[in-house]
C-alpha cells in the first residue's frame, strides 16, 4: 500500500480508481464490507483502490469538548488499512483550514484531481465538508459533472446478537461497558492497545505478580476499568497469556488521575522496559475494587492469574 501525504500529488492511475472516503476509526466489520465492495468493482474495472482518511479526527477540530476517543492510532489505522490490500491511502492532514472546505471542493480536488476516481463507495450515512454538509447525494451531483459513480452501502448489521449496527460508536460502547467479546465480534479481530513498558512503582514485583506497565493516553479508547485475560505480545512475535488490569489502583491510592494498563505475563520472567507491546484483550474477569489489605490483594490476583489461564487455554 503506498500513503499519500500531500493531496496536491496525484499517483498516475492510468484506468483511475476505486475510492473509499472515511475516518476508518479501528477498521471495523464495516469499513471491510465497504473496501470488499471497492476491491471488487475496481477489479470489475481494472481500477486501482483507493482510501482517503484522515490525520486527526475531524470531530477534535470543528467539536472538541464531544470528539470520540480513538480506537487506534493514525499508525495502527494505515497498517490494518495494508492489512486490506488496497493500493493507496491518501491521508488528508484534518486542520482548522481544511475543515472550512466546501464538500464539491473536496470531491473535486482530491477524489478526481488526486485519485481520478471512476467509482465511490461510502456508507448510506456518509456525511463530509464543511459543515458536514456533504452527503451521497452531493457526491452523486459532483459525480454527475465529473464523470464518476457513487454506491452508497448501507449500514453493516451485526451477523450475530440481536442485529446491532456496526460502527466506531458501538465499539466505543462496548469497551465502556468492558464487554471485550462485543467489541470483538465488531471489529472482527481482538481490541488491541498498544505502548511502551515503562517503570512503574514495582508493587507488582514485590508481591509477586510483576507487569508490564502501559499508560493510557488521552484520546484513545481502552475497555473500562477491571481485570482481563489477554494475551500480550513482544516485538519479536512472540506472545504470553496475560492477566490485564486497567485501573486506578485504589488498594494503594486514593486518588489517580488516569487509569493504567498492568500486564502480567503469566510463565513469563525478564525485562520489558521501553518495548513496544501489543495487549490484545480477550474477556473481562471482574471489575476493579480496592482491598482492605496486601494479603486480599494478592489472594485475588491469584485467582485472577488462574482464571485468565484458563480462559485463554480455552
Amino acid at each position: 500500500m503506498e500513503i499519500i501525504r500531500d493531496i496536491a500529488w496525484s499517483p498516475s492511475l492510468e484506468q483511475g480508481s476505486v475510492v473509499t472516503v472515511g475516518e476508518y476509526d479501528g477498521v471495523h466489520r464495516g469499513h471491510r464490507t465497504v473496501i470488499a465492495e471497492m476491491h471488487r468493482m475496481a477489479a470489475e474495472r481494472g481500477c486501482a483502490t483507493a482510501v482517503v482518511t484522515f490525520d486527526r479526527h475531524p470531530a477534535t477540530v470543528v467539536r472538541p469538548d464531544s470528539a470520540p476517543l480513538l480506537l487506534c492510532d493514525l499508525d495502527t489505522k494505515l497498517e490494518l488499512l495494508a492489512e486490506t490490500g488496497v493500493d493507496y491511502t491518501l491521508v488528508v492532514e484534518f486542520t482548522p483550514k481544511q475543515a472550512q472546505v466546501r464538500a464539491e471542493t473536496f470531491a473535486r480536488q482530491i477524489l478526481v484531481d488526486s485519485l481520478q476516481a471512476k467509482v465511490i463507495v461510502v456508507g448510506a450515512d456518509f456525511h463530509f465538508g464543511k459543515d458536514r454538509r456533504g452527503d451521497v447525494e452531493t457526491l452523486k451531483a459532483v459525480g454527475d459533472e465529473c464523470g464518476y459513480q457513487v454506491i452508497g452501502l448501507p449500514l453493516v448489521k451485526q451477523i450475530t446478537g440481536e442485529g446491532e449496527v456496526i460502527s466506531s460508536t458501538s465499539i466505543r460502547m462496548a469497551l465502556d461497558d468492558g464487554d471485550v467479546e462485543k467489541a470483538h465480534r465488531l471489529l472482527g479481530r481482538p481490541f488491541e492497545v498498544r505502548g511502551i513498558v515503562t517503570p512503574g512503582d514495582r508493587r507488582g514485583r514485590t508481591i509477586g505478580f510483576p507487569t508490564a506497565n502501559l499508560p493510557t493516553t488521552p484520546d484513545l479508547q481502552v475497555p473500562s476499568d477491571g481485570v482481563y485475560a489477554g494475551w500480550y505480545q513482544r516485538p519479536d512475535g512472540t506472545q504470553y497469556p496475560a492477566a490485564v488490569n486497567i485501573g486506578k489502583r485504589p488498594t494503594f491510592y486514593d486518588f489517580a488521575e488516569r487509569s493504567l494498563i498492568e500486564a502480567h505475563l503469566i510463565g513469563f520472567r525478564g525485562d520489558l522496559y521501553g518495548e513496544q507491546a501489543k495487549v490484545r484483550f480477550v474477556r473481562r474477569l471482574r471489575g476493579e475494587r480496592r482491598f482492605e489489605d496486601v494479603d486480599q490483594l494478592v489472594a485475588q490476583l491469584g485467582k485472577d492469574v488462574m482464571n485468565a489461564a484458563q480462559c485463554l487455554s480455552e
